[in-house]
């Protein structure tokens, strides 16, 4: 089952969401990663009992209006705007329809800190195709092969895909 964290890997690296979906997990050595889940359980123990479990999604919060999904920076907002719309969708499989907005602690590329998102046709089918490229990926005897990009200095896999 592909979850947020896959669609996110997917759009940032396709080598990434390969390995962490075949359960090759490197993250546990990244200090982005550990900044980040402190960051998480900081803004959870904040807001007691907002994180919502349903499928294979994690939901950060969910207001009358917004499903919200928060995030340490704005580096790659394309990655987290893909995996709201998965979001909306599992929740609008449930007879649920809310608007995605996102919120960054830290912009650094964006002007501003908070993102909206709504799961049109148009996204639904999108996504829906971006879905099942990623079930095709996933289950590629190995993984793509990996292009440095400036971004992947700072990767969990960098190592493995380039040492």
């Amino acid at each position: 089952m592909i979850t947020g964290t896959l669609i996110n890997y997917y759009f940032h690296c396709e080598t990434q969401c390969w390995l962490h979906a075949n359960r090759i997990n490197l993250e546990d050595n990244s200090e982005d990663v550990r900044i980040g889940k402190v960051l998480h359980e900081i803004n959870e123990e904040k807001n007691k009992n907002t994180e919502i479990a349903i499928d294979n999604v994690k939901i950060d919060k969910l207001t009358k209006e917004y499903l919200i999904e928060v995030k340490k920076s704005d580096s790659d907002i394309e990655a987290v705007k893909w995996q709201v719309l998965l979001y909306l969708y599992k929740l609008k499989q449930k007879g649920v329809l809310k608007k995605g907005k996102i919120e960054f602690l830290e912009k650094n590329k964006q002007k501003k800190k908070i993102h909206y998102v709504e799961l049109d046709e148009v996204h639904e089918k999108e996504l829906l195709n971006v879905l099942e490229k990623i079930a095709n990926l996933i289950d590629l005897k190995k993984p793509p092969s990996a292009v440095l990009e400036k971004k992947c200095k700072k990767c969990a896999y960098f190592e493995y895909c380039f040492i």
